[in-house]
């Protein structure tokens, strides 16, 4: 039956999760005491979903018929042995848990979810290398972070030494634009993250870094006078944006916005579009964690309309 009202909460599904999580918090160690656990029909609840509230479950499904299967699960094993318990590994064999595997809607084998606080998230099929394997734990792990998951699965007996914390293989399309920057090239390094983008559109890390860039060219070439040339010209767009860029740069962030935001008040029309574009650029290059964007992006929308 649909929700009755627009924010209707599902009570049964937040008790369920509820007593999930109270279980968990008194649950016995893993069945096999370690990192890597063998999941059936009549466990599943248990290793999986109620361990989720404490450490992030990385799902494997697999069978012994399934070639692809036997070059990724040893993978996940050694880095579920490296992780020393920041998550767990838990294997199903599809053949013999087929319950899991329709509930799941299991296409094809190998299959890897991450649950995370009770909640499956589809994670990849087939076999990947290991570059990409350590990329996906790392997102799982920033993720189960993020929901507040703190806790840490037993160590085995007989395993000694600290975690290995998961890292990024070093992308050298990234560090040649950083060399670039590092030699204050900024073209260069903009025609490098430009060429990030133009192979993959969406990536966020090419996207801010390449506003970085544009904001450093941008600095590079203000003469020292810019304040006092702005102040005494207040309604030229060039002067004002240039301006905006010095007090980001020394960190008057409240002036930046300020005076951007004035300035829009007194244009009409497109004249307005590269100040709302400056603002917008300087909310991203913040961030929306810092508590001055939310207030100033209201601000800005009031201005506008």
């Amino acid at each position: 039956m649909a929700a009755a009202m627009t924010g209707a909460v599902d009570l049964a599904a937040v008790k369920a999760r509820s007593d999930a999580a109270a279980r968990a918090a008194t649950a016995p160690p893993p069945a096999q005491g370690g990192y890597v656990v063998d999941v059936t029909e009549a466990n599943f609840q248990t290793e999986v979903l109620d361990r989720s509230f404490q450490v992030p479950v990385l799902l494997d499904l697999w069978a012994e018929w399934c070639e692809p299967c036997k070059q990724l699960s040893p993978l996940l094993e050694k880095l579920a042995i490296e992780a020393a318990g920041q998550f767990v590994l838990a294997k199903v064999d599809v053949d013999v848990n087929q319950q899991i595997a329709q509930a799941l809607q299991v296409q094809s084998i190998p299959t890897v979810f991450a649950v995370i606080g009770g909640q499956p998230v589809p994670g990849f099929q087939g076999a990947i290398p290991e570059a990409q394997a350590r990329e996906v734990i790392v997102a799982v792990l920033e993720a189960s972070a993020k929901a507040g998951l703190t806790g840490v699965a037993p160590r085995p007996e007989g395993v000694e030494g600290e975690p290995v914390v998961p890292e990024l293989p070093e992308d050298p399309r990234f560090s040649a634009a950083e060399q670039a920057l590092e030699e204050g090239d900024y073209d260069r390094a903009t025609e490098r993250y430009q060429e990030i983008l133009l192979a993959e559109p969406a990536n966020a890390d090419a996207k801010l870094a390449l506003s970085q860039v544009e904001l450093l060219k941008r600095l590079a070439a203000l003469p020292e006078d810019t304040l006092t040339r702005a102040q005494a010209s207040p309604d030229d767009v060039e002067l004002q944006l240039a301006a905006a860029d010095y007090e980001l740069a020394g960190n008057e962030i409240d002036q930046a916005f300020a005076r951007l935001i004035g300035l829009i008040k007194r244009l009409r029309g497109d004249e307005r579009t590269p100040v709302r574009d400056r603002m917008v650029e300087y909310f991203e290059l913040i961030g929306p964690d810092d508590p001055r964007v939310n207030p100033a992006r209201r601000e800005l929308a009031n201005a506008l309309f």
